[in-house]
C-alpha cells in the first residue's frame, strides 16, 4: 500500500500588512448614520411570519411585512455577536480562526456548469463535485471544502443537499459549508454535523457555515430566514449576505450603495441575535457592479475594490467578522481577462482585511461555471496572497547581512550557506507559471497555463488518498441519508419550515 502524499494545509492567515482604509472615522460614522436612517425610516421587508413574530416580540415596529428598526436596538443586538470565532474541522489540526486580522480562503460554490479535466464546458455530476472537494482538500491555502462547488445535476434537487454535505465531509477533513436552500435542508445539514461531531459539540463549537442571501433592495425572504434560524439555533455561523448588483438593485453611486448594503446586512445580523443571543454571525455580501450597456454583472472593477475597502472599515466599526468574494471573473475561459479580474478582486480583499474570502478558487463566467484549470491556478494565487499578507520576515536579517559581508562586490549568493538554507522560503516559486526561456518552453511542448493546470489537477487526483473517517460515523451518515431520501419525495424541491 503506497503512503499518502503530504498535502499540509497552511494555518489560517494572520494578516500583517497595513489595511487600505479610504474613509476617515467621521465618514464611516456618516455611512453608519445613513444606514440606520434607512432601517428606521424606510424599513426592511421580512417576508416570513416567524421572523415578523420574532421582531414584534423583540420590540420592533412591524407594519405588515415592513420592519422598522430602532438604531440603538440594532446597535445593542450587533454588539452581542462574537468578534472572532474558531471553525472546528474533522481534523482538529485544521481548525481555523476568523475575525480581527485572521482570514481563511474558501472555494467557489453554486456553479451550474463546469469546465472539466479536458477543459470542456458541461453539466456537472456528483463525481465532479467530489473531484473539487478532493482538490480543495489538497490545496494548502484553501481552508474549507465549501459545499456545492458545482451543482450535481445527476442527483434529484430535493436530495442534493444530503449528497453535497456528505461529499464535503467525506473527501476532506477541513471545515465546510452547509446548504441553506430551505429551512428543512438546513436542519438536515445540522443533523449530519451532529452525527459527525456530536450534538453537544456543535451546540458550543462552530463547525459549518451557512449562507443567507438577501434580496436587494431591503428584502429578506422566508426560505433564507428559516435556514438562518436553523443555523443560529444550533450556534452555527451564517453569512448575512445582501446580493448586490451595483446600479441595478442599489443606487448608481458608490457610497449610497454601501449605505444600503450596510443596512441590509445589519438587519440580518441583528436578527441572528433575536434568534439566539451570542451566536456567531458574519457580515456578508455578494458584490458586483452592473454593466449599463448589457445589464450583466461585472467583476474586477475599481468600484468593487473600493467598496470592499469601505465594507472592511464598517465591519471593524461594528467589531464583527466579515465575508467577501475573492476570485470573481466574468471571462468564459481561463484567459487574461479571467486572470486580471480575479487578481484585482483577490488582492483588494486582502488589503481590505476580509476574514472569510469565499469564491476564492474556480469562479468564472460570472459564476456560471467552475473551471478545473482556474481552480488550480486560483488555489496557488491564494498561496501567493497568503505569503504577501504575512508581511516581511525579519528572523534572518542579521544572517543575511553577514552574507553581504561574505560575498562583497561583484560576487553571487547562489552557493552561500544562507541561500542554501533559505531559498525555498525566501521567494515564492509558482508551480503553474512558466518562467523558462522561450526555447525551453517550446522544447517542452509550448503548453499554456490551462494545460499546465489541468496536468497538475490530474496529478493531484492520482495522488489523492481519502482522509480516514470513523467507520461508525460514516455508516450513520449513510443511514441518515438513506432515511431522509425515503422521506423526501424527489419532486419536493423546497421543504418549508413548519
Amino acid at each position: 500500500m503506497r503512503s499518502a502524499p503530504e498535502f499540509g494545509m497552511l494555518p489560517g492567515l494572520e494578516g500583517r500588512l497595513p489595511l487600505c482604509e479610504p474613509l476617515d472615522r467621521e465618514q464611516v460614522r456618516r455611512i453608519d448614520e445613513a444606514s440606520m436612517g434607512i432601517l428606521e425610516d424606510v424599513g426592511v421587508v421580512f417576508r416570513d411570519p416567524v421572523a415578523l413574530r420574532d421582531w414584534k416580540q423583540a420590540g420592533a415596529s412591524v407594519k405588515g411585512e415592513h420592519v422598522h428598526l430602532d438604531r440603538e436596538h440594532v446597535r445593542e443586538l450587533v454588539k452581542t455577536i462574537p468578534s472572532t470565532l474558531t471553525y472546528h474541522a474533522r481534523d482538529p489540526n485544521k481548525n481555523v480562526d476568523i475575525g480581527g486580522r485572521k482570514t481563511i480562503f474558501v472555494p467557489m460554490t453554486g456553479a451550474p456548469y463546469l469546465r472539466d479535466l479536458n477543459d470542456e464546458r458541461r453539466l456537472p455530476t456528483i463525481g465532479d463535485l467530489s473531484m473539487f472537494h478532493k482538490l480543495a482538500h489538497m490545496s494548502p491555502a484553501l481552508h474549507s471544502s465549501a459545499h456545492h462547488i458545482v451543482e450535481p445535476m445527476d442527483i434529484a434537487v430535493s436530495h442534493r443537499h444530503l449528497h453535497i454535505t456528505y461529499s464535503s465531509m467525506k473527501h476532506s477533513d477541513k471545515t465546510f459549508m452547509g446548504m441553506t436552500t430551505s429551512p428543512k435542508n438546513a436542519e438536515d445539514v445540522i443533523d449530519m454535523c451532529a452525527i459527525l461531531f456530536g450534538g453537544d459539540f456543535i451546540d458550543k463549537h462552530p463547525a459549518v457555515t451557512g449562507n443567507c442571501n438577501g434580496n436587494s433592495p431591503l428584502v429578506w425572504d422566508e426560505i433564507m430566514l428559516g435556514a438562518m434560524r436553523a443555523f443560529c439555533r444550533h450556534n452555527q455561523p451564517v453569512l448575512c449576505s445582501p446580493f448586490v448588483l451595483g446600479g441595478a438593485n442599489t443606487p448608481a453611486s458608490l457610497i449610497p450603495t454601501v449605505a444600503q448594503l450596510n443596512a441590509e446586512a445589519l438587519s440580518a445580523l441583528a436578527y441572528t441575535q433575536v434568534v439566539r443571543k451570542g451566536c456567531p454571525a458574519i457580515y456578508g455580501h455578494y458584490l458586483a457592479t452592473v454593466s449599463m450597456q448589457s445589464g450583466a454583472p461585472m467583476a474586477g472593477t475599481p468600484e468593487i475594490s473600493t467598496m470592499n475597502f469601505i465594507i472592511g472599515q464598517l465591519a471593524r466599526f461594528y467589531d464583527v467578522p466579515w465575508r467577501t468574494s475573492g476570485g470573481l471573473g466574468g471571462a468564459k475561459i481561463l484567459d487574461a481577462q479571467a486572470g486580471y479580474e480575479s487578481a484585482a478582486t483577490l488582492y483588494a480583499t486582502i488589503h481590505a482585511g476580509a476574514n472569510y474570502i469565499w469564491h476564492a478558487a474556480g469562479w468564472n463566467e460570472a459564476g456560471m461555471h467552475c473551471s478545473t484549470a482556474k481552480f488550480i491556478v486560483d488555489a496557488e494565487q491564494c498561496e501567493m496572497a497568503y505569503r504577501m499578507a504575512e508581511g516581511p520576515r525579519w528572523d534572518d536579517f542579521e544572517e543575511a547581512l553577514d552574507a553581504v559581508r561574505d560575498i562583497g562586490p561583484g560576487g553571487h549568493y547562489l552557493g552561500h550557506r544562507h541561500t542554501l538554507e533559505n531559498f525555498q522560503r525566501a521567494f515564492f516559486m509558482p508551480k503553474l507559471f512558466d518562467n523558462n526561456s522561450i526555447q525551453q518552453w517550446e522544447a517542452e511542448g509550448s503548453t499554456d497555463i490551462t494545460a499546465r493546470a489541468l496536468e497538475r489537477a490530474r496529478k493531484l487526483l492520482d495522488d489523492y488518498q481519502e482522509p480516514a473517517i470513523d467507520p461508525a460515523k460514516d455508516e450513520e451518515l449513510r443511514d441518515y441519508m438513506s432515511r431522509r431520501m425515503r422521506e423526501i419525495p424527489e419532486e419536493d424541491a423546497l421543504n418549508q419550515e413548519h
